[in-house]
């Protein structure tokens, strides 16, 4: 489970237009249509293609919990991708992302400062670049690690040196321990 990719997912769901298919046949129907085909269905959801093929006629109404879930995360990953990419590209170019996390939180900085990892809540709104970095990490397949540190360096910049004007000599900040974390557009 990806904390840190899952929010961004969800945080750009928020921007679907119409609700997803909630039934296990109009949710086996359009991802027979996106992969054109009973087969490749199957095999992406690990069933047989008889399976498919009664979900797509209704004559299977209720799949096992564990189908159930992917089956639902299988769709919401392909429905509405024009909506889904104008979503990104409004984060990444003007309207930025807020991330709400609560989170230890410390940083390396000259000694006589209180840096010391502690836990906090944060609410901060990260500027469109830092957006577009987190969307395109994630989008090139990059570990929930390595989103972390790009969320970090944000934070870094916006909330604990805001935008420079103050604790220039910062170097680095800690995130870890993440009680809660969801982005929002």
């Amino acid at each position: 489970m990806s904390t840190f990719g899952d929010g961004l997912d969800k945080a750009v769901q928020k921007a679907f237009t119409r609700p997803t298919p909630k039934s296990a046949g109009a949710q086996m129907r359009y991802l027979v249509k996106q992969y054109k085909g009973t087969r490749a269905v199957a095999q992406m959801l690990r069933i047989s293609q008889r399976t498919v093929e009664r979900y797509v006629k209704d004559q299977i109404k209720k799949p096992r919990p564990d189908l159930a879930a992917r089956l639902e995360r299988e769709v919401k990953a392909r429905w509405q991708p024009q909506i889904r990419a104008k979503a990104r590209e409004k984060a990444a170019s003007t309207g930025g992302i807020v991330i709400d996390t609560r989170a230890r939180l410390g940083y390396v900085a000259p000694i006589g400062s209180t840096d010391e990892d502690r836990i906090r809540h944060l609410t901060v709104a990260l500027p469109p670049r830092h957006a577009a970095r987190l969307f395109e990490a994630h989008e090139a397949g990059a570990s929930d690690d390595r989103l972390r540190e790009i969320a970090a360096e944000a934070l870094k910049e916006t909330y604990f040196q805001d935008g420079g004007r103050r604790a220039g000599s910062l170097e680095e900040v800690h995130f870890t321990d993440i009680e809660h974390l969801e982005f929002d557009l």
